[in-house]
């Protein structure tokens, strides 16, 4: 079920579909009354919003340029309009933009309702200090979870985390907290699946991509712990490579070889760029380390950069909410292969998407891999699976319960195909 705070998605989406036609038709109407500087100013307009939705879809330095230049773009259309003597229809097309987005946002954003569930009656939350630049600490989650009945286990370095872990299942454990980055995450996580325990993730590391996709805010650290108090359930996927789990993503190749370097955690980016030449450069034309697999339709491959294969897939390329994953149930592994060389069969393809449940990759000798940014050596071969609906996760009840991603529009007809059916009231269990 979903459950949109604020006005309701489909009242929002009905206001977006009637701000949209209002927009197309007093655009036009500015255009026609002031020809011909009245196509000037609405094309600025138009590119407005155009360029400010790459803006929305980019990251860092190209976002802040592109909504300079859309921001650049509606003052000109601003300037041509009072140029023309203030022509209404084109202020009126301004004005009704605004609100269309604001109507969109509405639509587009949700907040699931899940199944009610009880709170544990002996939870557990263990902590890493060290995570996250000492987030833990910062927002004193063992504090926290005392007063919440949770009982905190602080991770030292020296501790071994399964063992912590398994011995407060053993004393009677009832749910387990990991607050801490993605690996500290997994392996709590993997332990609560074992026994069908609910887990909480609670996001103290320092990307919580996990907490992202689970649509925990990854803002509200101490709210994360309502997980065990108001908290509801769902079932979640787990992946698995040759025997260890892992919750976000498994990688081969230039980044399987960048994490290897003791320079990695200090400067990712640059190592990962002076890996990439290395790798490409090499005889095999992708990882120093030769590997096989088999690609869509089964067809034999042995030339990549890199390999990610994800529980569940990422939205990747040039989309809105673009490195997260819509779904966290869909029992199934999403593969990304950036080509390094010719894919069989001819052509010089750059990237391969597919899905798939299991995935094997062969090499001779030990495998540099990448499992969820940890550097890891695995011999041949190392086989990947999912592992559907594994684990019994808690969301607070004041958190969105699912990934930014899940109802987002891939572009604009998406965007009205959606809207209609919300509107229609047929999209509102699955966004």
């Amino acid at each position: 079920m979903v459950r949109q705070r604020g006005p309701s998605r489909r009242i929002a989406a009905v206001a977006a579909l009637g701000l949209a036609t209002a927009f197309v038709v007093l655009a036009g109407m500015a255009a026609a009354q002031l020809l011909p500087w009245g196509l000037l100013g609405v094309g600025l307009l138009g590119g407005s919003a155009l360029v400010g939705w790459q803006g929305l879809i980019r990251r860092g330095a190209a976002r802040a340029l592109l909504w300079l230049l859309a921001g650049s773009m509606l003052v000109g259309s601003l300037a041509v309009n009072i140029a023309q003597g203030w022509n209404v229809a084109g202020l009126a097309a301004l004005a009704v933009l605004v609100l269309l987005v604001v109507a969109a946002r509405h639509a587009f954003s949700v907040h699931l309702a899940l199944e009610p569930a009880a709170p544990p009656r002996r939870a557990v939350v263990v902590w890493n200090p060290k995570s996250g630049g000492g987030k833990a600490l910062e927002h004193d989650v063992a504090g926290e979870a005392r007063k919440r009945g949770i009982e905190p286990v602080e991770l030292h370095p020296d501790d071994d985390l399964a063992q912590l872990v398994r011995g407060a299942v053993a004393q009677g454990a009832d749910g387990l907290m990991a607050a801490g980055g993605d690996g500290t995450q997994a392996m709590v996580a993997a332990i609560a699946a074992e026994h069908d325990l609910p887990f909480a993730c609670i996001p103290a590391g320092t990307r919580n991509h996990f907490a992202l996709d689970l649509g925990v805010d990854r803002h509200d650290v101490v709210g994360a712990l309502d997980a065990f108090v108001d908290g509801g359930e769902k079932r979640v996927d787990l992946g698995e490579v040759s025997g260890r789990v892992f919750v976000n993503n498994v990688s081969l190749g230039v980044y399987a070889e960048a994490v290897q370097k003791a320079t990695y955690r200090d400067a990712k980016v640059r190592t990962l760029l002076e890996t990439a030449p290395e790798v490409l450069g090499s005889d095999d034309g992708g990882s120093s380390t030769p590997l096989r697999w088999s690609g869509p339709g089964g067809r034999d491959e042995t030339s990549a950069a890199v390999i990610l294969v994800s529980n569940n897939p990422y939205l990747l390329g040039v989309k809105l909410a673009s490195g997260t994953r819509p779904r966290m149930d869909g029992g199934r592994l999403g593969l990304a292969v950036a080509h390094a060389g010719p894919v069989s069969g001819g052509g010089h393809q750059l990237l391969s998407e597919w899905t798939a449940e299991e995935f094997v990759v062969e090499a001779d000798g030990m495998v540099p891999v990448g499992v969820d940014g940890e550097a890891l050596r695995m011999p041949s071969p190392v086989a990947i699976r999912s592992r559907p609906g594994a684990l019994r996760v808690r969301i607070a009840s004041q958190h969105p319960g699912a990934s930014p991603s899940y109802a987002l529009p891939t572009g604009i007809a998406d965007g009205v195909r959606k809207a209609v059916r919300i509107a229609a009231g047929t999209d509102l269990q699955h966004a």
